[in-house]
């Protein structure tokens, strides 16, 4: 999924002279700091869409020959600089026609609607004008108004770029079932001390490793039927926090992708015939993760405790809670385990998995680590 960049036209792209007809060559100026700001929106994965107000385009008071010509350059400017906009929208009605397609109404850009491929949550409108405000607001997305000397705003360029490309990755997950009620946030821009609250002490713990080590904020709380057993647990609890990260990542663009640390952590599991990854040490037990954050859930996992519960926590429950997770959050992982103590081994598990996913959600540019075109 991409986010889109609706964006106006006069007083945001180019300045709106005193008449408010950009109709000839001598007219056009681009305001401050806009190319600079939509290149580095466009490497941050954003398209545009240009909505316009044309007060009367096509009549003899607006010729549209007049128009054409400077907008037909503005066009081209934009494209010599990399800026191309998915689609150019532009209303000719008068204020009074009250036409559907005029902003703040929406109706040049209904079929967006039904585009699946938009990231609505991240998508925005940038404009001049309280009508490009309440544009964004009939649409559902965040505005953006220009400071300008005649209607105000309290945004330039510069900080439209920065709020929007380097928005923090959160997300915020309510999970209730008649089994268990969750809620998880995290912050994959911000370290934090993780607060983890799940009902069973173990697991608690190795929940706090994944955010210590993964260096990232993690907020979770569950009510769970423990009365039962620590099934649905174990198991709602993953497919909440695999929901989060996913959400979180949104489209993927710039992530490392991949958690292996081949410079620092490569090597064979002593005693399950091989593998690499990331090699962490937990006294005698030794934990290898690989994972791939590809969208297709695969778990591997390789490993033997010899003892049915550690802590309150069932030893067959630790290989079905990186199943659960790989499932929600697309990531197709490979674990392998191996040590005398039961207790070492698994907490090895969720450190290995947490350093591997450090370096999985890392950003590292603005490009998106796939040939597809889509994770």
């Amino acid at each position: 999924m991409r986010p889109i960049l609706f964006v106006d036209r006069d007083g945001t792209l180019i300045a709106e002279p005193p008449d408010h007809q950009i109709d000839s060559y001598e007219k056009l100026r681009f305001v401050d700091g806009v190319v600079p700001a939509l290149l580095r929106l466009r490497d941050a994965g954003y398209q545009f869409v240009m909505v316009s107000n044309q007060d009367g385009l096509g009549t003899e008071a607006y010729p549209r020959e007049s128009f054409e010509g400077p907008h037909a350059l503005m066009m081209q400017l934009f494209e010599s600089q990399g800026i191309v906009f998915r689609e150019v929208l532009i209303d000719t009605s008068f204020p009074d026609d009250n036409a559907l397609t005029r902003k703040p109404g929406i109706g040049l850009v209904l079929h967006y609607l039904k585009d699946r491929s938009v990231d609505w949550t991240r998508s925005a409108m940038v404009g001049d004008r309280p009508t490009d405000n309440a544009f964004a607001r009939n649409l559902g997305i965040r505005a953006f108004q220009l400071r300008n000397g005649e209607f105000g705003g309290d945004w330039d360029w510069a900080g439209i770029a920065h709020a929007l490309a380097d928005a923090p990755r959160t997300a915020k997950i309510s999970r209730n079932t008649r089994e268990t009620r969750i809620e998880v946030e995290v912050d994959l821009d911000r370290a934090a001390e993780p607060r983890v609250s799940t009902g069973i002490g173990f697991f608690d713990h190795m929940l706090e490793q994944l955010g210590k080590h993964g260096g990232f904020a993690l907020t979770l709380s569950c009510e769970g039927d423990l009365h039962i057993d620590e099934h649905h647990t174990v198991e709602d609890c993953a497919l909440a926090l695999g929901q989060a990260l996913r959400e979180a990542l949104g489209d993927k663009r710039g992530i490392g992708r991949y958690g292996f640390d081949p410079s620092e952590g490569s090597g064979p599991v002593a005693g399950n015939g091989g593998g690499h990854g990331f090699t962490l040490p937990m006294d005698e037990s030794l934990a290898s993760v690989a994972l791939d954050f590809s969208g297709r859930p695969y778990l591997v996992f390789e490993g033997t405790f010899r003892s049915e519960r550690i802590g309150g926590l069932s030893a067959q429950m630790v290989p079905h809670f990186f199943r659960s997770l790989c499932e929600t959050a697309g990531i197709n992982l490979n674990l392998r385990v191996d040590g005398d103590n039961d207790h070492h081994q698994v907490e090895a598990c969720f450190k290995a998995f947490a350093r591997a996913l450090r370096q999985a959600i890392r950003r590292e540019g603005n490009e998106l680590p796939s040939t597809k075109g889509l994770l």
